[in-house]
């Protein structure tokens, strides 16, 4: 007894015990936790502020006969308490201090990019935290960085942290206990459906095999499933046992009798001659008896493994070679093999000694009903392998057929041969198990042919041959749908899935060429054969008018826009579903916001001329000297100088807001388009084909991308990289929240980004590829190679909303038509 009690154990007592391990040490570490969360948070917190605080200083940088100038702005340090110590520095592009603490600039570096920058260091003997942004400045004919600088002491962020610590350590402590508590009193109401169940159990009777119906939690469900499974597996065992002990009983009994009498008969029995029959008699009806219980052993060992389903992949051809083998010499002479060397080498997927006992017990009736050969033929077709074993015997009458397929039934030409019929039940039993088909035909001369068909392993050869016509039908009309120019020209394409299937449909609508973006189209659909894409091409600003008025028929899945200050509005309002791609961290932190906006090209924003109405030398390279030769050349460019017209365009409308932000000089160019009547256009393309056929002589501001595609297919235009700044825009993807099929739209989205769709925008569409060290013609770094002027992208972020406010908007605009268009 000693000996038993010390092998129990109380689960009730682990569990708690475990429990409240788990507990306090959740709770320490849920603490740490708390602690390092609240020093970020912090962080973040205070970060902001001082990133908000540097750019509104930067905002009020100007440039006055290059000279920095700087307004400081109340409102840049009015966002901080009065707790802390501010700091700040405005250092000119020569390295020299222009406002503020010149030594605070001159323990931080230069900045050459937008920023924020942030960074700790000791100043003044205090540890402060700094947040450094740059400002792109244009007066003349270069470019240069002004950088501001704001510090700020860090007490603040310490005394928010401890109070987020300090205010959430007293929950833990309290939900650490609570959990105890409940855990300590859950643990009783845990265990009662397992008495419950135990009663259940002792209570059945022994032949009960019922399945048990006692409800239980979800936890022990799959116990009690399981157990139901068993003893439902238990009680088909039985049956069958039951069934066969019954069967054998009444088949053997019979012939046991027959043995019994004729033993009985041959006692007596004087005349040897006769005794010789007599025993004759005995040794068939041992015979018999012997091959019946033979038989049913056998239909119980392939009743049993079929039921535990224990299958492999073998050559049917070994299945045909060993029941060869085991036959006796006379009777492998009659054998006549003649199976196809596909048939031999066919795999057939299932229990290997069902399949040779299936073909034996075809073999042996044949051998014993018939007596010339037997002849073992098949094929393959199709996927099917079919087999026929013919002999020459007496054959089944077509009304006997059916029955003597079941259990203990022969025909009546059997005669006086000796049989169990069990043969070809056992031989339909393993047909069906391995979902084939067996029948019985009429030999051509006399006999029986029996006809089975299994199916192979691997896929079947008609379907494979559908498969690949469906997907070349789908490439050449795709092929067609890329070279016609009627279809190219189409506000909406569909491009049919490869595979053939119409299930699944993935909608864009976008203001990318149509022959431009169906090579992504493309390229998606090489790895989503399954999908249907149906692109509609549009401009940017109604694509963003007519999304909000709930105009666009079917809904689409993704937007992509050049406009991406359209796409950042339509984000910021709450349209946008986020979407954590796996690509996301390969991207420049300038193209995505909030994981909900997507750039996936890099395109400058360059001026384009007519080689045969500006000559390479002549042509300016800077905004300044543009503005220069239109100002002193006002007759010669009348009219055939080519902007956007930023009220229609949205990407014309963003890339003019940039540069009023970057350059000095953008009125004095604004007044130039307008002295010399430019020409103003909704989009690239227009542009471009005036400058070809040289009724334009100069386009400015037009999307490289469309530049670099049409020189590159020889059209008569010549190509600048600005040497004092270049805008870099990138094409922007949105997956709206009300998307029909939103994992089409992001797996599209993945696509783009990845390498395979970076390699389509560096290479034959001439977009660009904004991820970086890719390869390709139209790289990133090879578009910025072009030129010398400072790379500036237009960063996806809540500042270009500024720019859409519609007070500053309307502002912007009214100056611009009143510079460009003046009233006579």
């Amino acid at each position: 007894m000693a000996g038993q009690t010390d092998k129990t154990f109380s689960i009730r007592r682990r569990i708690l015990a475990l429990a409240l391990a788990l507990l306090l040490a959740a709770a320490v570490v849920l603490i740490i936790f708390i602690r390092d969360y609240a020093e970020r948070a912090a962080d973040r917190a205070f970060d902001r502020l001082l990133a908000a605080s540097a750019l509104t200083i930067a905002g009020a940088v100007q440039v006055e006969d290059d000279a920095v100038i700087v307004e400081l702005p109340f409102a840049s340090f009015g966002m901080f308490s009065g707790r802390d110590r501010v700091f700040y520095a405005v250092e000119s592009p020569d390295g020299g201090g222009v406002t503020g603490y010149e030594d605070l600039s001159g323990m931080l570096p230069e900045m050459t990019s937008a920023g924020p920058v942030f960074a700790d260091m000791i100043y003044r003997g205090d540890l402060v935290r700094v947040a450094s942004v740059g400002r792109l400045t244009s007066s003349g004919g270069e470019a240069d960085w002004v950088t501001i600088h704001v510090a700020e002491t860090q007490s603040e962020r310490e005394a928010l942290a401890g109070e987020i610590l300090s205010n959430a350590i007293v929950p833990v402590i309290a939900l650490t206990l609570l959990a105890i508590a409940l855990v300590w009193f859950g643990i009783g109401r845990m265990f009662a459906p397992l008495y419950q169940l135990e009663q259940e159990l002792r209570g059945r009777a022994p032949d009960d095999l019922s399945p048990i119906n006692v409800p239980v939690p979800d936890e022990v469900s799959q116990l009690v499933a399981g157990l139901n499974a068993f003893m439902a597996r238990l009680g088909s065992a039985m049956e069958r046992v039951t069934g066969l002990v019954a069967e054998a009983a009444h088949e053997v009994r019979t012939p046991l009798a027959s043995l019994r009498a004729q033993a009985e008969v041959a006692m007596d029995e004087q005349d040897p001659a006769a005794l010789r029959a007599r025993v004759g008699r005995i040794h068939q009806g041992a015979v018999q008896a012997s091959q019946l219980v033979s038989q049913l052993l056998m239909e119980a060992t392939i009743s049993h493994r079929l039921e535990n389903q224990e299958t492999d992949t073998t050559a049917f051809g070994l299945v045909v070679e060993e029941v060869r083998q085991r036959l006796d010499p006379d009777q492998a002479g009659r054998l006549v093999v003649d199976l196809s060397e596909a048939a031999a080498g066919a795999q057939i997927r299932g229990d290997r000694v069902a399949l040779r006992e299936m073909l034996r017990n075809v073999v042996d009736n044949a051998l014993v009903y018939s007596t010339g050969a037997v002849e073992i033929s098949g094929g393959v077709a199709d996927g099917v392998m079919t087999l026929d074993v013919s002999d020459h015997g007496p054959g089944i009458a077509d009304n006997e057929k059916p029955a003597v397929l079941e259990r203990f039934k022969r025909g009546t030409a059997s005669g006086a041969t000796a049989g169990s019929g069990l043969g070809l039940s056992i031989v339909k039993r393993v047909v069906e198990a391995h979902r084939g088909v067996l029948r019985l035909k009429d030999r051509a001369g006399g006999g029986l042919v029996v006809e089975i068909e299994l199916p192979t392993v691997g896929r079947n050869p008609k379907t494979e041959q559908l498969r690949r016509a469906l997907g070349s039908l789908s490439a050449l009309v795709l092929c067609l749908l890329l070279l016609d120019p009627r279809g190219a020209a189409a506000d909406t394409t569909s491009y049919p899935a490869p595979d053939g299937s119409s299930n699944v449909v993935l909608t864009i609508v976008g203001v990318t060429d149509t022959p431009l973006f169906a090579q992504f189209i493309a390229g998606f659909q090489a790895m989503r054969p399954d999908v249907t894409v149906v692109y509609e091409e549009t401009d940017s600003v109604p694509l963003y008018e007519r999304y909000l008025s709930g105009n666009m028929l079917p809904k689409p899945d993704l937007l992509v826009s050049s406009a991406s200050d359209l796409q950042i509005k339509l984000a910021n309002d709450g349209h946008a579903m986020a979407h954590d791609s796996p690509f996301l961290g390969d991207l420049p932190d300038w193209a995505h916001w909030r994981n909900e906006v997507f750039g996936f090209t890099f395109e400058p924003a360059v001026i384009i001329y007519n080689p045969n109405r500006i000559s390479a030398e002549e042509v300016p390279r800077t905004h300044l000297r543009l503005a220069e030769m239109l100002e002193t050349q006002t007759e010669r460019f009348r009219g055939s100088i080519a902007t956007y017209d930023i009220a229609l365009s949205g990407v014309g409308y963003l890339l003019a807001s940039q540069d009023q932000v970057i350059s000095s000089n953008f009125w004095r160019l604004a007044a130039a388009f307008g002295r010399v009547e430019a020409v103003f256009s909704g989009s690239s393309p227009a542009i471009l084909n005036g400058v070809a056929d040289g009724s334009l002589a100069l386009g400015y501001n037009v999307l490289g991308s469309y530049a670099f595609a049409r020189q590159a297919d020889g059209a008569n235009i010549e190509i600048v990289v600005p040497d004092d700044y270049v805008l870099v825009l990138t094409r922007a993807m949105l997956i709206p929240r009300d998307a029909p099929y939103p994992e089409l739209g992001k797996a599209f989205v993945d696509f783009a980004l990845s390498p395979a769709g970076q390699a389509i925008a560096a290479e034959q569409t001439a977009l660009g590829s904004v991820v970086p060290g890719g390869s390709g013609e139209w790289t990133g770094e090879a578009i910025a190679a072009r030129g010398r002027g400072v790379i500036q992208p237009i960063p996806l972020g809540p500042a270009l909303l500024v720019s859409l406010d519609q007070q500053r908007r309307k502002r912007f605009l009214d100056s611009w038509g009143e510079i460009v268009s003046p009233k006579p």
